[in-house]
């Protein structure tokens, strides 16, 4: 094994992996320190495994639903505990090709825990107990990666038994008869969604005045209605006051909407953030600082505040999203390689949550227009008026595109409904080249498509919306 390299990478997350790719195909000798399965907490422990998860969970509601298609079933009967081997088995899949493109671009993978040091080097703690000290002659790429964070302070500590984690909820064998979700972010909602189809009564806290509190307020109102729709018990603003394990499960006291309740389940889904991995990896001897909320300081290049040093993904701070850090890791694989990349435009990262209806988002929520005082006109679009969504029976939600009022730039675009997370592509593509909703609604859009909506919302944004 090769013990110098141009570029060492801490951590084979979709930042690190990414970025270790386009350094090799930049010409760059490449060498990745991975202690757990390539492609981090995104392949192995988070979206890929979920969205399985959440697939499951489509097909067994529509199952229930399926008379009402033409379409006679017997009885729907659910089973947690395969659909979680189906995931892992998925997750598996696409670590292995994480290994497999790292041997075609003849990337050096490093299996042990890695700890910076002074002058480019890495020491790893290999698995079998020996040691070995990396060197890097360009730079060092730093992606660790975030942890779940728990609330101890009001008595959600993380047990792995009674208190889990997304992670622990992912190695389930069966669904939990009942469950509280304490966060309503991506997070909670999507393992609400997934729980209630497996037959869990779910209850779902969030202390923000809504769920999906980062979101635009309209998109927000359409997961809390479609959800209490399905019998989850959606509580916004609830404010937790006591928490108590016993022999009967975990009771929560909380207030909501002005009076105080007590619900007992028998688990707890703590979902409420992330932190990121920043402890005992080195930083203080490398020279590398962090920023007042605990993540790694870094430049528009994401070099840290160590010469020769650099950080992409959740440690390099918000939004925790794995194609934000893979975007930075491309950025910063062309930095160490002498280029001069196009710089990252925070604004136009998408957000997406999978829960039924979707939700997706790019640019600014209605909400933060007002607060910067900007002249805006909004173009919306009901799915319950789109001839593709009435069809498959997913009228549920809306697109919806805020505009300049004097440019018609594209402030913002939200999309609550069937494939939001999809759609959204259109409009990202759209602000990303500048394009106005004017340009948007020269493209011509396949008829019948739920991409009409799109259209339609920028007809509205015009004052000439036509099928509402």
């Amino acid at each position: 094994m090769a013990t110098t390299f141009d570029v060492l990478y801490l951590g084979a997350g979709p930042g690190g992996y990414v970025s270790a790719i386009r350094a090799a195909q930049l010409g760059l000798t490449v060498g990745v320190v991975e202690k757990d399965k390539p492609g981090g907490v995104c392949v192995n422990i988070g979206c890929i495994p979920t969205k399985a998860l959440l697939h499951s969970a489509e097909v067994a509601n529509l199952l229930r639903h399926a008379k009402d298609l033409g379409v006679t079933t017997g009885e729907v009967a659910t089973d947690y505990g395969v659909a979680m081997k189906r995931s892992r088995r998925i997750a598996e899949q696409n670590s292995k090709g994480v290994e497999f493109l790292f041997k075609k671009h003849k990337i050096e993978l490093v299996r042990g825990t890695g700890t910076l040091l002074p002058g480019k080097k890495i020491a790893v703690k290999t698995p079998e107990g020996g040691a070995v000290e990396l060197t890097a002659t360009k730079a060092v790429v730093i992606g660790t990666g975030s942890r779940p964070k728990d609330l101890p302070q009001i008595g959600l500590t993380i047990d792995r038994q009674t208190m889990i984690s997304s992670d622990e909820a992912l190695f389930l064998e069966a669904a939990p008869k009942s469950l509280a979700i304490v966060g309503a972010g991506a997070v909670g909602c999507e393992f609400a969604d997934v729980f209630n189809a497996f037959g869990s009564q779910v209850t779902l806290l969030e202390v923000l005045p809504r769920v999906l509190p980062v979101e635009d307020a309209e998109m927000s109102d359409v997961v809390a209605k479609a959800f209490k729709k399905r019998g989850i018990a959606v509580f916004a603003g609830a404010q937790i006051q006591k928490v108590e394990k016993g022999t009967g499960g975990v009771a929560i006291t909380f207030a909501a909407g002005g009076k105080a309740q007590t619900v007992t389940v028998e688990k707890v889904l703590i979902a409420t953030g992330r932190a990121p991995n920043t402890e005992k990896i080195g930083l203080e001897a490398a020279g590398v600082k962090l920023t007042d909320r605990g993540f790694i300081k870094v430049d528009a290049t994401l070099q840290t505040t160590a010469p020769g040093i650099y950080a992409i993904g959740d440690v390099a701070g918000p939004p925790l999203l794995a194609h934000k850090g893979s975007r930075e890791g491309m950025v910063a694989a062309e930095a160490i390689a002498g280029r001069t990349p196009h710089p990252i435009d925070y604004t136009g990262v998408p957000g997406a949550t999978y829960c039924h209806p979707e939700v997706a988002s790019i640019g600014l929520t209605e909400e933060r227009c007002k607060e910067q005082g900007l002249e805006y006109v909004v173009g919306r679009f009901p799915f319950s008026a789109n001839g593709r969504a009435r069809t498959a029976g997913e009228t549920d939600g809306l697109v919806k595109i805020i505009r300049g009022r004097k440019y018609g730039e594209i402030l913002g675009a939200h999309v609550a409904g069937p494939h939001a997370t999809e759609l959204i592509h259109e409009l990202a593509v759209a602000r990303a080249n500048e394009y106005t909703v004017e340009e948007i609604e020269l493209a011509i859009h396949a008829h019948p498509t739920l991409s009409e909506a799109v259209a339609e919302a920028a007809l509205d944004a015009m004052g000439r919306v036509i099928h509402i």
